[in-house]
C-alpha cells in the first residue's frame, strides 16, 4: 500500500517519495509534499513510521537540526499540514540485504460494510491486528498489502488476538481522527458475546471495577483488578444458560456493552466475578479449557458482534453486525443438543 505522501520533483534535487527511503544514497536530499495521509500528524511519529530502519535518535538529531517544513526549522511536536513541503536530509538506512524481510500475504478480510471513508472487516480469532510483540505482521499489514492502490489505512481500534468479530480500519485521516473523536467521547456502542463457565444469576449486571495494567516476569502484559487502576465499566446481559451436563460446566452466555474501552477488560471484569470465558488461556480456567478443546472449542469465546456510531463524515446512524464465527456457533449448537438428550432421557 502506498502511505508515503505526494511527491514533487526538481531538477536540481532528487525527490523521492518516503517509500522508498530504503534505498536512498548517503548524499541524497528528499522532498516530500503533505497529502491527505501525512495531514494532521506529528512529525516525528511520521519519519518514525516512514523511516524504516533509522533508530528515533537519529531521527530525532535531524529534527533538531536538519530537517525542514517549508523551508523553515519546527520542533518535534510540529503537526503537519495538507501541502507542507518537507525536506529530509542525507539519511543512512540499513539497506535490504542488512535487515530481516519479512513475506507478508496480501489477504482481504471478509468485508461487513465499506464506503470511501471506512471498511469494517470480521476479523479471524487467532490473527493479531497488527505486527509487534512477536508477531511480524497483522490485520493492518496483509490489507495494505491486498490494497496497494490504497493511499491511506489505518485501525481505528483494535482487538485483541484471541478475539473475533466487528474491526473497523479508516480510509481517510479525516474518518480515522473523528472515529477516534467519537470513541474517546463515548459515543460509540460496542457490544460482544461472551461464553462463561458458571450459571449467570442476573439479567442485566453493571460491573465497574477498576484495571491496572502491569507485565509479568516474562515480558507478557496482564491487567489485574486494583483500586488504584482505571475505572472501567462494563454492562452484561444474560442471553442463556446452559446447566452442568456430561462431564461439562454450567455456561453462560452473555452480551457484554463496553462503556469504557479498557486493555482485556470483559475478561479480566468476569474472572474477577468467578465467571471466566471458556476458552481464555490468559484469565481462564487452564483446566477446563484443555477439557473445552477435545469438545470442539479450541480458542477464546469471546466475540465483538456488533458497533454503533454516527459515520464520521455523513452523522448516519451506523451498526455494523458481525455474524458468529462457525466455531463458536458449532459449540453453541453442540450445548444445545446435550441439553435437548438430557432432558429427553429425563421424560
Amino acid at each position: 500500500m502506498q502511505l508515503h505522501p505526494k511527491v514533487t520533483h526538481s531538477k536540481s534535487r532528487e525527490r523521492r517519495s518516503i517509500s522508498k527511503m530504503n534505498g536512498l544514497s548517503k548524499d541524497s536530499v528528499s522532498f516530500v509534499e503533505i497529502d491527505e495521509s501525512g495531514e494532521s500528524q506529528r512529525i516525528d511519529n511520521f519519519l518514525f513510521k516512514h523511516l524504516k530502519g533509522v533508530p528515533k535518535s537519529h531521527v530525532y538529531r535531524i529534527l533538531r537540526g536538519e530537517v525542514r517544513v517549508n523551508k523553515k526549522r519546527i520542533d518535534q511536536t510540529y503537526r503537519l499540514k495538507l501541502g507542507d513541503l518537507l525536506r529530509i536530509p542525507p539519511i543512512r538506512v540499513a539497506e535490504k540485504h542488512e535487515i530481516e524481510q519479512t513475506h507478508i500475504p496480501a489477504v482481504e478480510f471478509p468485508i461487513i460494510y465499506e464506503d470511501d471513508a471506512l471498511v469494517a472487516v470480521n476479523k479471524p480469532a487467532g490473527v493479531a491486528v497488527h505486527g509487534g510483540s512477536g508477531v511480524s505482521f497483522g490485520v493492518i499489514e496483509q490489507m495494505r498489502r491486498a490494497r496497494p492502490q490504497a493511499k491511506f489505512l489505518e485501525l481505528v481500534h483494535r482487538l485483541d488476538r484471541e478475539t473475533s468479530g466487528v474491526l473497523l480500519l479508516a480510509k481517510k485521516r479525516s474518518a480515522l481522527t473523528a472515529m477516534h473523536e467519537i470513541m474517546r467521547e463515548g459515543n460509540s456502542d460496542k457490544r460482544y458475546f461472551a461464553l462463561v463457565l458458571g450459571e449467570w444469576k442476573n439479567v442485566r449486571q453493571h460491573v465497574k471495577l477498576p484495571l491496572h495494567k502491569y507485565d509479568t516476569p516474562q515480558g507478557e502484559k496482564r491487567v489485574t483488578v486494583r483500586e488504584d487502576g482505571q475505572a472501567s465499566h462494563t454492562v452484561f446481559a444474560l442471553q442463556k444458560n446452559w446447566p452442568p451436563q456430561k462431564n461439562l460446566p454450567a455456561f453462560s452466555l452473555l452480551e457484554a456493552q463496553l462503556k469504557t474501552g479498557r486493555t482485556h477488560q470483559i475478561r479480566v471484569h468476569l474472572a474477577h466475578l468467578g465467571f471466566p470465558i471458556a476458552g481464555d488461556d490468559k484469565y481462564g480456567d487452564f483446566a477446563s479449557n484443555k477439557a473445552l478443546a477435545k469438545q470442539g472449542l479450541k480458542r477464546m469465546f469471546l466475540h465483538a458482534y456488533s458497533i454503533a456510531f454516527a459515520h464520521p463524515l455523513t452523522g448516519e446512524p451506523m451498526r455494523l453486525v458481525a455474524p458468529l464465527a462457525q466455531d463458536l456457533e458449532r459449540f453453541i449448537a453442540k450445548l444445545d443438543e446435550l441439553r435437548a438428550e438430557e432432558r429427553s432421557v429425563q421424560d
